[in-house]
């Protein structure tokens, strides 16, 4: 069992009040994320944002944190997700310490990616690699067990 005492508690919110679910949400990744001098920073690497595609002037990465799916017009919002939004900054704050976070580069067809996970996989974070800084990507619940073994096979089969 993995020990999270060290991350930040769940958001609570009514989800039958879905606006003001979404607007807390936004005021905690803003404090998190909003500006360059609040990111935190991976492997002394700046931690950016990706804007596009933006949703109710809110940045894609935002939204990309809080709903799921393939289509970007019709992706929907997750209550673990908007749970957790504290979470990805927790993470990469903590990524060198492998008590806490497995980190691991995650090599693909088009972009590198930086995976942070807890170390039971059951949260995952994913980075975009670029060469002097990472976009933050997106974040999420790990709900399935099987899907948590893949990702612990994928982190011990990731060159060190």
């Amino acid at each position: 069992m993995t020990d999270l005492a060290w991350l930040p508690p769940l958001l609570e919110f009514d989800w039958n009040d879905y606006g003001s679910c979404i607007e807390r949400a936004y005021e905690q990744y803003q404090r998190d994320f909003g500006t360059p001098q609040l990111r935190p920073r991976f492997q002394g690497m700046d931690v950016r944002e990706k804007f596009h595609p933006a949703f109710q002037d809110k940045s894609g990465t935002f939204w990309h944190l809080l709903t799921e799916g393939n289509d970007e017009q019709s992706r929907t919002p997750v209550r673990e997700r908007i749970e957790r939004i504290s979470w990805p900054r927790a993470l990469i704050e903590n990524s060198a310490d492998s008590s806490r976070v497995c980190s691991w580069l995650a090599r693909k067809k088009h972009q590198d990616r930086w995976h942070l996970a807890l170390t039971d996989f059951s949260y995952l974070v994913v980075l975009a690699a670029h060469q002097r800084y990472v976009v933050l990507w997106t974040a999420f619940f790990v709900e399935r067990q099987y899907q948590r073994e893949k990702l612990r096979k994928e982190f011990l089969s990731a060159p060190k």
